[in-house]
């Protein structure tokens, strides 16, 4: 695809899009990149650079009465709160608390909180009438996934990043069905970065840090 049609293409996916909402779209994205990256390097910017992604996005998400997905992004900024705490404490006077594997109990866990956030979005969609297809049953079901992959990253548990991927990989085809079409691309690198992801916390597994930064 060249520049021009690549263009073209974009403009007929925006044309009625406000600019704001447009400007807003792209910062929040570029933020949620950099969360992303920082997220797999191990490093605690991930937490202030994705409360930024995740506030403009709860507008955003709000305007575009995305209930399911505005929910995800303000539990980010929650889980983001809590996770930067946590990253912060330390196993003795040097050292950072280590990635490691969810235990049995976490994973147990895990599935309590899918199955109550796919409850609790059910009943919000039905009480505020905004089921529209199977759209809305998607979006219940990435919300459960992010929510477990959320609170796994925030407690520096390694499988985060498999529900991170699941989550991603719905997302690409939703996201662009939506019509939040650079958002659907974000998704795709936020896969590829997930992978990755899983690869370099695995080969840090239980090595305490020095260094909240590095």
């Amino acid at each position: 695809m060249n520049v021009d049609l690549l263009l073209d293409w974009l403009f007929l996916e925006y044309q009625d899009t406000p600019t704001h909402f447009l400007v807003l779209e792209i910062i929040a994205i570029i933020f949620g990149f950099l969360s992303v990256l920082f997220s797999k390097k191990d490093n605690i910017l991930v937490f202030p650079t994705g409360i930024v992604s995740t506030l403009i996005f709860v507008y955003i998400l709000y305007e575009y009465s995305l209930l399911g997905d505005m929910m995800i992004n303000a539990y980010y900024f929650l889980m983001s709160i809590y996770g930067w705490y946590v990253w912060t404490q330390k196993v003795d006077d040097s050292h950072f608390i280590p990635i490691k594997k969810a235990t049995r109990r976490e994973n147990q866990q895990s599935i309590f909180i899918f199955i109550a956030t796919s409850v609790f979005v059910c009943i919000v969609y039905e009480v505020f009438d905004k089921w529209d297809g199977w759209v809305t049953y998607m979006d219940v079901i990435t919300t459960g996934i992010f929510f477990v992959g959320m609170w796994l990253m925030a407690k520096k548990r390694l499988e985060n990043w498999i529900y991170w991927v699941i989550g991603d990989l719905i997302s690409i085809p939703l996201y662009y069905y939506k019509g939040l079409t650079f958002t659907s691309f974000q998704y795709i690198l936020f896969t590829i970065i997930a992978v990755y992801g899983f690869i370099a916390w695995k080969k840090n597994l239980d090595k305490p840090k020095t260094s909240l930064l590095k």
